[in-house]
C-alpha cells in the first residue's frame, strides 16, 4: 500500500512539473519565423492556404506541442510535415477544427529546431497557427540568406507523390500530397535556401484543367491562389531564383497565343522581382509529344524575352510513377537533384 501511494505521488509530481514547464507561446512571438504567403487573420494568429508554407522555431527542452486550427473545408483535414532538427519528418493529419499536436517528446534535454510545413493545397482549406507549447522558445541565430520560389501546378504541389498512408486510388485525392518532400523544398534545402511554392493543382498559363476558372497569371498575386482574393505583398519575399513549371495542363496550344501569354507573365514576374534569375522548366511528367512542344515553346520564349536573366532547364527524363502520372517521392528527389545542379551552376552557389 505504501509503495502504491509513493508511486502515485511520484506520478502526480511529475505531471505537475510537466504542467509548470509547459509555456504557451502565441503565433505572434518574435522568435517564430514564417516563410510563404501568410495572412495575419488577427493580431495573434497566422492563416495560410498554400502548400509549402512553413514555420520554424527553436525551443529548449524535451517536448513541444503545436496548436493549430483547420478550416475543415468540405469536412477535409490538412496534412502537415513536422521535422525536429534533421530527423526524418513526421506526416501528421489534423483531426478536428482545433488541434493540439504532440510534435516532439522524449528528446534529449537541449536546444532543438522545429519546422512545420503545410503538405496539402489551398483547395483543402486553410490552416491557422495558434502557437507552441514548450519549455522555452529561443531566437534562431542562423538562417539561410538564399531564397527560391517555385511556380507551378500539381507537380510543384507534390500531388500524388506519397503513398505512405494510402495507395493510389484509395482515400481522398489529397491523402497522397506531400509538399515538404516535393522537388522545390528538396532543392531549396540542398542549396541552403528558403523556399516558397506558388502552385495550384490543375492550373495552367492560359488553360487550366478540371473546369478550373482561374489561370496562373490571374492568381499569382494572391495569398490564397485558389480564391483569387487577399492581395499578396511581394516585398515580403524577394527570391534570388524563380522557376516556372507550367504547360502540363495547357496541353498543345496555338504557339503564338501561348508564347505571347508566357512573355507577358515573365514581364509580370520581372516587375515584382527586378533582380531574380527566372528559369523556365519543362514539365517532368509530360509525355514525349507534349514535352517536345513545350520545349520548343520555351526556347522561343527565352530568346524573345530579351532578358539575360531568363533561362531554361529541361529535365533529362519523364517522371510519372506516382498517382495520376505524377512523380513519386523518389522521383521528386531525382528532379530536385537535376534542378539543384542547374541552379548551383547558374548562381555559382557551392
Amino acid at each position: 500500500m505504501i509503495q502504491r501511494i509513493l508511486f502515485s505521488l511520484l506520478i502526480l509530481c511529475s505531471l505537475q512539473t510537466f504542467a509548470q514547464d509547459l509555456v504557451d507561446y502565441r503565433a505572434n512571438h518574435p522568435y517564430i519565423q514564417y516563410t510563404g504567403r501568410i495572412f495575419k487573420s488577427n493580431f495573434v494568429t497566422y492563416r495560410f492556404w498554400q502548400p509549402g508554407v512553413y514555420i520554424r522555431a527553436k525551443f529548449k527542452g524535451t517536448y513541444c506541442n503545436i496548436v493549430m486550427d483547420d478550416e475543415e473545408l468540405y469536412n477535409q483535414h490538412n496534412y502537415l510535415a513536422i521535422q525536429i532538427d534533421n530527423q526524418p519528418p513526421q506526416r501528421v493529419q489534423t483531426t478536428a477544427k482545433h488541434n493540439v499536436i504532440k510534435a516532439a517528446s522524449n528528446l534529449r534535454d537541449g536546444e532543438h529546431i522545429i519546422t512545420i510545413c503545410k503538405n496539402t493545397e489551398a483547395g483543402i482549406g486553410y490552416l491557422e497557427f495558434i502557437g507552441f507549447q514548450c519549455n522555452k522558445l529561443m531566437p534562431i541565430t542562423a538562417t539561410p540568406s538564399r531564397r527560391l520560389e517555385f511556380i507551378g501546378n500539381s507537380i510543384t504541389c507534390g500531388t500524388g507523390s506519397d503513398q505512405s498512408n494510402f495507395p493510389c486510388g484509395q482515400g481522398q485525392w489529397y491523402d497522397q500530397h506531400n509538399a515538404f518532400m516535393s522537388y522545390g523544398p528538396l532543392t531549396a534545402r540542398a542549396l541552403d535556401a528558403h523556399w516558397m511554392l506558388s502552385s495550384v493543382s490543375g492550373i495552367g498559363l492560359i488553360h487550366s484543367c478540371c473546369d478550373m476558372k482561374i489561370t496562373m497569371p490571374q492568381v499569382f498575386d494572391k495569398i490564397n491562389m485558389r480564391d483569387n482574393s487577399l492581395q499578396w505583398d511581394f516585398n515580403k519575399y524577394q527570391p534570388h531564383v524563380v522557376t516556372v513549371c507550367l504547360g502540363q495542363n495547357d496541353g498543345k496550344q496555338d504557339s503564338t497565343t501561348f508564347c505571347n501569354a508566357y512573355l507577358r507573365f515573365i514581364r509580370t514576374l520581372r516587375g515584382y522581382y527586378p533582380n531574380a534569375s527566372i528559369v523556365l522548366l519543362s514539365s517532368p511528367m509530360a509525355d514525349a509529344d507534349l514535352s517536345a512542344v513545350l520545349k520548343s515553346y520555351i526556347k522561343t520564349i527565352v530568346v524573345a524575352s530579351g532578358d539575360k536573366n531568363v533561362s531554361y532547364y529541361f529535365f533529362s527524363k519523364r517522371y510519372h510513377g506516382g498517382c495520376g502520372d505524377h512523380p513519386t517521392l523518389e522521383e521528386h528527389q531525382l528532379i530536385a537533384k537535376e534542378l539543384t545542379a542547374y541552379i548551383s551552376k547558374l548562381k555559382g552557389w557551392n
